[in-house]
């Protein structure tokens, strides 16, 4: 007999109503149908509290949870890990999507693997109508708290699948209202508490063009810089330090005038290779299902 496994999947939104729906069909239509799904509102004012209730009265795998405040990402990826009741944990942004196979990929490589921690995937990046993109297929390597410091990362922090286990360890910091994931990442690594596997298919899609904007890259840049003021000793040397910075701040530079002469496209395209005609019948196949699990 197969042995049952369940996972908590956890959806922190606010003001998602364009895309919330299928972020929660793309859950419906997994094909391992063994989770919780918990959707967390972070103070929301338009109909995503809707959407997201009238799901949770049509599937008894399906909860909300709202307080009717903004406390941002970080605490609700905190609060999620502490209510949630099994022992793998999943996430997923609200205005993303992932492949119906996504879970089961993911759960598999942990059972087989029990030195591993968490597992992520390579992705397909999608527009805001869901039209494919670009592709990210990701590489499996094993990144050091050293390699992190320098902004490269193989982990694509939304497609976290993880041991419940280690989510309670490795917290996020609250006080990070973006790039909550590299912290996470360094501070683990720092610890020797980062074992995980990357699966080199594109198993979650990204929305690039709702995820990437000045304002936000700015402050990713300005959030990594001062995480690496924090963390870099005992890691790195100070003159490395100081040259990792200097990247950052030039990076800083090239964004604000890619900016201004309105070429932040450029930017986006460079971050993922041009798909094939395989990745456009795989996403369509899984796309269908997605559609047919709207109420």
């Amino acid at each position: 007999m197969k042995k049952i496994i369940y996972i908590s999947i956890g959806i922190s939104f606010y003001n998602a109503e364009r895309y919330l729906e299928d972020a929660i069909c793309s859950v419906l239509a997994q094909t391992h149908p063994y989770w919780e799904l918990i959707l967390i509102d972070d103070g929301s004012t338009d109909r995503s509290l809707k959407i997201a209730k009238s799901y949770e009265e049509k599937d008894s795998r399906i909860r909300v949870l709202s307080d009717g405040k903004n406390k941002r990402l970080a605490a609700r990826l905190n609060q999620f890990v502490v209510e949630s009741k099994y022992g793998y944990i999943a996430r997923m942004d609200a205005d993303d999507l992932m492949s119906n196979n996504r879970l089961e990929k993911q759960l598999q490589v942990l059972e087989n693997n029990s030195k591993i921690d968490l597992v992520t995937t390579g992705n397909l990046t999608i527009s805001e109508d869901n039209e494919l993109t670009g592709v990210r297929l990701g590489k499996n390597y094993q990144m050091s708290a050293a390699m992190i410091l320098e902004g490269v990362t193989n982990l694509l922090h939304a497609s976290l699948l993880a041991r419940k286990s280690w989510c309670l360890r490795n917290a996020y910091n609250e006080d990070r209202v973006i790039a909550q994931d590299f912290e996470l990442w360094l501070k683990a690594a720092k610890n020797n508490d980062l074992n995980y596997i990357v699966i080199e298919e594109p198993l979650y899609w990204y929305r690039v063009v709702e995820n990437v904007t000045i304002a936000k890259l700015i402050k990713g840049y300005n959030t990594q810089i001062e995480v690496v003021n924090n963390y870099y000793n005992g890691i790195i040397p100070y003159s490395k330090k100081y040259k990792i910075i200097t990247k950052f701040r030039l990076k800083k530079i090239i964004v604000k005038s890619l900016s201004r002469l309105d070429l932040l496209k450029l930017l986006l395209k460079r971050r993922s290779k041009s798909y094939e005609q395989k990745d456009l019948e795989y996403y369509n196949k899984n796309i269908v299902n997605i559609k047919k699990e709207r109420v």
